[in-house]
């Protein structure tokens, strides 16, 4: 999944700054052969920072529920502009605290004078106002960011017909700003940013591709995956047994905080797109089992287990992360396999007829792909994109 030309782009982050909007391009782009560089004014590489989950749980304002620990990778002192060919500035609250820190404003400036594409998402095109950015400018964001947006000179647009989070899908780009209302429109923010780097996509035909999921299935796991086959442009639905179309299944965040196990918290809300009763193996190329609790809840499901195995008797691609090896196990599909696989599901593997790559993170054979977690997915993505013929390359 090389580049034509290497790329790289920067990502400026803070404390509870929104989870998915720098974990989905970090891990995206990085699947696609760009360097991402993570950098924070007040931390050095390897300090972490807080992310926050923002979900509507019924009330009239949003819910921020902890997310995961992020990860800096590189220094913010030794940034230098000329060596990115992007900008990402994600939401959350920490752009109030950057919107005076002018070491943020003069590198953001920097980018805009160059005309490298900028992209903002939420709360996070108030760092643009603050830098002077958006005077003439047609710009979107959470709606409390109308008033910010239009004093500070810009023309405030709003995608028409949203009645519920899940109908966000629009980016609006105007020269080299990009902005979105948040993250549930990351397919479109991901398929014009690539655009704007100078990317083309290349595929061999149409993909469609179906997630099996369930109550406390792994946030990034799904997300992060399921943004990433939308933006390279396959029809992409989530299913389960037990919801119909519009209904929601709660994520699940695990993390490494220095326990034995990874900790479990709440993640965001994600919505089933398709009827159980209209999922069909002739309609779809791929399936894609993410991990988390769902695994154990749907290997208890007769139904799920038998989806699993029409896929592989009709030589699709299965597709599993972390405890989606579980599902995978029981339906068969790991038998003689290679197989990656982080520890908790190791005992399953061997037991479904899989064979163990100890050393590798990612493993496809045929047509199954298996990953060990999330931290997996840039190269998930890479080795599921692969099968399915799509390409992605920089000119």
């Amino acid at each position: 999944m090389g580049s034509v030309v290497e790329k790289s782009a920067l990502i400026i982050c803070g404390d509870y700054m929104e989870d998915f909007e720098v974990m989905v391009p970090f891990q995206v782009l990085q699947a696609f052969g760009v360097r991402v560089d993570c950098v924070s004014p007040t931390k050095l590489p390897g300090q972490k920072c807080f992310t926050a989950i923002h979900v509507s749980l019924g009330f009239e304002h949003y819910s921020e529920l902890p997310g995961h620990l992020f990860t800096l990778n590189s220094d913010f002192n030794e940034v230098e502009v000329g060596c990115y060919d992007a900008l990402v500035i994600p939401g959350g609250r920490f752009t109030e605290l950057f919107s005076v820190e002018e070491r943020v404003l003069s590198i953001v400036k920097a980018f805009a004078e160059a005309g490298k594409p900028i992209v903002t998402t939420c709360h996070s095109q108030l760092i643009l106002a603050a830098a002077g950015l958006l005077k003439g400018k047609k710009c979107t964001a959470f709606a409390s960011m109308k008033p910010v947006i239009e004093l500070a000179g810009g023309i405030w647009w709003e995608q028409p017909g949203i009645t519920s989070p899940f109908d966000i899908t629009a980016c609006l780009k105007d020269g080299n700003i990009l902005s979105s209302i948040g993250w549930p429109a990351h397919a479109e923010i991901l398929k014009t940013l690539f655009e704007s780097m100078g990317a083309r996509i290349h595929t061999t035909k149409a993909n469609s591709v179906v997630f099996l999921c369930g109550d406390y299935v792994e946030d990034y796991e799904f997300n992060v995956p399921f943004r990433a086959l939308q933006a390279l442009g396959c029809k992409v639905d989530a299913v389960t047994p037990s919801k119909k179309k519009g209904e929601t299944c709660v994520t699940a965040i695990h993390d490494d905080e220095g326990a034995q196990a990874f900790s479990e918290k709440r993640g965001h809300n994600l919505v089933i797109t398709a009827n159980w009763s209209d999922v069909s193996v002739y309609d779809y190329d791929c399936l894609v089992v993410p991990g988390g609790r769902s695994p154990e809840l749907l290997v208890m499901n007769d139904k799920a287990v038998t989806l699993v195995k029409e896929f592989a008797e009709r030589n699709r691609v299965i597709a599993g992360v972390g405890q989606g090896q579980w599902l995978l196990a029981a339906a068969g599909v790991l038998k003689a396999k290679r197989c990656a696989s982080g520890d908790g599901m190791k005992v399953m593997v061997k037991m479904g007829g899989g064979e163990l790559e100890e050393s590798k993170a990612c493993v496809s054979d045929g047509k199954l792909v298996t990953a060990v977690g999330w931290p997996a997915l840039p190269s998930f993505i890479s080795h599921l994109s692969k099968l399915l013929g799509l390409s992605l390359s920089f000119e």
